[in-house]
């Protein structure tokens, strides 16, 4: 882990000298590090292995404009178009030799390919409740299958027993054995739409695929649509420990949970009690910003942290307010922050993969998280302006650290 952390600073420090700017650094991920340990003393953490709400206990406070916190950042990237499908599953759109307009220039320029319609489609048609074994989840899984193999990817459906993970495949043409993996959990809690959670996830690991095709990258991406993360982690805690024993070089791992919900309204962000003894200044912003719920939290482990600053600089670039929350090494498995854990990003912390969770920090924002109480996780609860800014920034990201060739 530690060289690739090295690796990732001199391509920053490479791009400083070039004359790019350098990502913020502040000191915020450090005292949400320090949250979360005394909220979870005084106050007790959620229930482990859920996941589906993200990173969202114990640290997402932040206000209306862009911060971050912690380490390094990297450098870097490209993508395709297409049009729609129609009839059945979501149509594929884009694929080799159609490049739909898509300037592939840059990393910069990839991200602003990213459509707000397809987003929209995707997250409607996988939005119906998919617990294992039912016809949605299958109809979920061929989508993932289906488009993975239009836009040229090597499609494995690693059945591991209990479920049934989809795993799309584009081979680097340098360095092949050095992996960058993105992915989101597909399934649902039982009776309940999951559009927010999950839906939204998968539909940009969806957009990502038809942005990679036909482009050629140096490193290998893998893209993945995990199941049964509402039940423990079971599809990424399979493949995280197959990966380990099969040697496989995960350079880094993203966790795409809940991307859909922002609110402008004032009072619409919550914070767990005891954040304005702990962050003073953190509070002052939200404040400041009247509490609404309009950022991206991001939580990167130590060895991730300059992978995650390129989230937030991509999401500087399209106005996208956005925090990135470091999880020292010493805390990342700790029960202490069980709240930072409950996605699948947490099985590959526990074998020491670098690893992110990217939210809209689920239910301290999101009321219909897993249909509570009567409500309803529909895809017109959300905000798909927000998906695709959120979508932008992780896929800028994701093209700097394959390396654009």
């Amino acid at each position: 882990m530690g060289s690739w952390s090295t690796r990732l600073q001199a391509m920053e420090n490479a791009r400083f000298r070039a004359g790019a700017p350098m990502v913020p650094r502040y000191d915020v991920g450090m005292r949400m590090v320090s949250a979360i340990v005394l909220f979870a003393l005084a106050a007790g953490c959620s229930s482990s292995g859920d996941a589906s709400n993200g990173g969202s206990g114990g640290g997402t406070s932040t206000g209306g404009s862009p911060a971050t916190g912690g380490a390094n950042s990297t450098g870097g990237m490209d993508a395709f178009g297409g049009a729609p499908g129609t009839g059945g599953l979501p149509g594929a759109g884009g694929g080799a030799g159609m490049t739909g307009g898509c300037d592939k220039s840059t990393s910069f320029t990839i991200a602003g390919c990213v459509e707000k319609a397809r987003l929209d489609e995707d997250v409607r048609f996988i939005a119906q409740p998919r617990t294992s074994f039912t016809p949605h989840w299958t109809a979920v899984q061929d989508l993932c299958r289906e488009r993975f193999e239009q836009n040229g990817f090597t499609v494995e459906m690693h059945d591991y027993g209990s479920g049934v993970n989809v795993v799309g495949r584009l081979e680097g043409v340098e360095r092949p054995t050095e992996e960058v993996l993105l992915s989101a959990h597909y399934d649902s809690t039982p009776g309940c739409e999951g559009a927010d959670d999950n839906a939204t996830g998968v539909a940009a690991v969806l957009e990502m695929a038809r942005l990679a095709s036909g482009t050629a990258f140096a490193r290998t991406l893998v893209l993945a649509c995990w199941d049964q993360e509402e039940v423990g982690l079971l599809g990424a805690g399979a493949y995280a420990t197959r990966a380990v024993s099969q040697g496989q070089n995960i350079l880094v791992m993203y966790s795409l949970e809940m991307l859909g919900l922002r609110s402008l309204e004032p009072n619409s962000q919550r914070i767990p009690p005891g954040f304005d003894l702990l962050f003073p200044m953190e509070i002052q912003t939200l404040m400041q910003n009247e509490f609404r719920a309009d950022f991206l939290a991001i939580f990167p482990d130590t060895a991730a942290v300059p992978v995650a600053f390129r989230i937030g600089e991509h999401g500087n670039a399209v106005g996208l307010p956005n925090f990135v929350l470091e999880i020292t090494d010493g805390l990342k498995n700790n029960p202490l922050a069980r709240d930072v854990q409950r996605s699948d990003h947490a099985r590959f912390w526990q074998v020491n993969i670098p690893a992110i969770l990217v939210t809209d920090s689920s239910e301290f924002r999101n009321d219909n998280y897993h249909c509570r109480g009567g409500t309803r996780d529909t895809p017109d609860t959300l905000d798909y302006e927000f998906l695709k800014l959120n979508t932008q920034a992780v896929v800028g990201s994701v093209v700097d650290t394959l390396e654009l060739r």
